[in-house]
């Protein structure tokens, strides 16, 4: 095994639980606020998590459930403004707290930072969400503690694609068997693997059922783990 350099971590469900208290509302305040009578539940929120990515997740729905809303002319500029409002009413509730990182994650990122490893973000969740849940959840400058910070739209495909690691481990400038993938589900599993990670998956809430085959190790969290142990 290469020496441990970088942890590469995901967001949504691996940082925190965020998905179906914190998108997932969010999403259906947006829904109220363009007037749509449009709502995700639990259950139909977990079904389109298949789909990485907000904007992409509403095009999809659109896609099956409003066919004639997604072939007007506007739905573009309709995705981008349910998708701004829904960022708006997640950043409101990550303020508040309610969304906290789970558990051996502050502890995890301390020790990497005391040992002089590097840190990084690969998700498909903007930058935005990012920034805030770090400030709210660790220090108001904890986004300054991450070399990097992939995020949102800056690679075209979205994950199960391997372009969002290939970017940050480009801009690292590391190769990847000195690097650590930690996700919590079977696409972001994927998109690291197809970057040639190892891949660390500790299981959230909506993932359990999920395949995980090709994983380095599956945790429920990363509570009580070392970082000797990653390598």
């Amino acid at each position: 095994m290469s020496t441990l350099q970088a942890l590469i971590f995901d967001v949504d469900g691996t940082l925190a639980e965020t998905e179906r208290d914190g998108h997932r509302p969010a999403f259906n305040q947006a829904f109220a606020e363009c007037g749509l009578a449009w709502h995700w539940d639990a259950r139909l929120y977990g079904e389109l998590l298949a789909v990485t990515g907000g904007k992409e997740r509403l095009r999809h729905y659109a896609r099956q459930y409003a066919p004639d809303l997604a072939q007007r002319a506007d739905f573009a500029d309709l995705v981008n403004k349910l998708h701004a409002a829904k960022t708006a009413h997640y950043l409101r509730r990550v303020e508040t707290g309610c969304l906290p990182l789970r558990p051996g994650i502050a502890q995890l990122i301390a020790a990497a930072r005391a040992a002089g490893r590097r840190l990084a973000i690969a998700t498909t969740t903007s930058p935005e969400n990012v920034h805030a849940l770090l400030r709210s959840s660790l220090a108001p400058d904890a986004p300054e503690w991450f070399d990097i910070i992939g995020a949102g739209d800056v690679v075209p495909n979205k994950k199960p694609a391997p372009d969002i690691y290939l970017w940050v481990l480009e801009r690292l400038g590391l190769p990847a068997e000195n690097c650590l993938a930690i996700e919590d589900s079977e696409n972001g599993l994927k998109s690291a693997l197809g970057a040639g990670l190892r891949c660390l998956v500790t299981v959230s809430e909506y993932t359990a059922a999920q395949d995980f085959a090709g994983a380095w190790r599956v945790m429920g969290d990363l509570g009580g783990i070392a970082l000797e142990e990653l390598g």
